[in-house]
């Protein structure tokens, strides 16, 4: 029987966006399977032939994928989005111009949120990047109007109930300001990714987030030489760091085209190749 995965994770691999974003356009029925209409649960294998918009995918193995990951400072007034239909500036506008592939980005800031964004050309590892499940820490330099009590404190520590559930920071770090509470800044860490989180379990103890900046993603940290508006390339031990913390642990082989090579290695008696090498330039 020939090895299948599901249909957006392979369009992930191939750079073409988000899976969530490959979803939607497989929803909008922008791609086919062997000359049909694909339709979500769709699973495919290394002889279809995938077309999205007509034209036809080259689907490659893993170790033929060339991941980049930048760095990108996102200053105040650009939107998470690719298009914007009130024609606001976009967090794209400013990233390097890629052929044949996209710039998938790892979560969203909200317009007024500036600071530290990623960008890959894997919509897998940004999917896995992203997910609840991987942990990263999220760090944050927050500008607070209103009083700081130890009581507000501890109540965002503990666990807050937001419309979308209960919502609380891993860690709150005084970081200086004036003595009354007007304008304190605050370092807050937190391991969730909801909608305008930080700014709601501020409001929900009637403190105004008056300057909101992500500062730190997992182990990696925005340069502060790297100004608003400009991107950084991540260097290939950076990347292969990143790969690691989120690949299945005691699954060396995954996907496909994985499975693929390793009933080849098998049949041959061959020793299982090394991880994919890092990304060339």
């Amino acid at each position: 029987m020939t090895e299948t995965e599901k249909l957006q994770k392979v369009l992930a691999r191939a750079g073409l966006g988000s899976r969530r974003e490959l979803e939607k356009w497989i929803a909008d029925g922008r791609v086919s399977v062997n000359g049909a209409v694909a339709t979500l649960g769709d699973r495919v294998g290394s002889e279809d032939t995938l077309r999205v918009d007509g034209r036809i995918i080259k689907v490659k193995a893993e170790e033929e994928i060339v991941q980049r990951v930048i760095m990108y400072h996102k200053p105040p007034g650009e939107v998470c989005s690719r298009n914007d239909p009130e024609g606001r500036a976009t967090v794209f506008d400013n990233l390097p111009r890629l052929q044949g592939m996209r710039w998938v980005q790892v979560g969203r800031l909200d317009i007024n949120t500036t600071g530290l964004l990623l960008f890959t050309t894997d919509g897998e590892l940004a999917h896995r990047l992203m997910h609840p499940s991987n942990g990263f820490v999220r760090e944050y330099a927050v500008r607070v109007r209103g009083g700081m009590t130890p009581e507000k404190r501890q109540a965002m520590l503990d666990g807050v109930l937001l419309e979308d559930g209960v919502s609380k920071f891993d860690s709150i770090e005084d970081a200086g300001g004036a003595e009354e509470g007007a304008n304190h800044w605050y370092k807050v860490t937190l391991t969730g990714g909801k909608y305008r989180e930080v700014r709601r379990l501020f409001q929900s103890q009637d403190l105004d987030v008056a300057r909101l900046m992500r500062i730190r993603f997992g182990d990696l940290t925005l340069p502060p030489q790297l100004r608003q508006g400009r991107w950084m390339e991540l260097e290939p031990e950076q990347i292969q760091a990143l790969i690691g913390k989120v690949e299945l642990k005691g699954k060396k082989y995954t996907g496909l085209y994985g499975r693929a090579r390793l009933r080849h290695q098998r049949a041959g008696s061959k020793p299982p190749r090394k991880a994919r090498g890092p990304y060339r330039r």
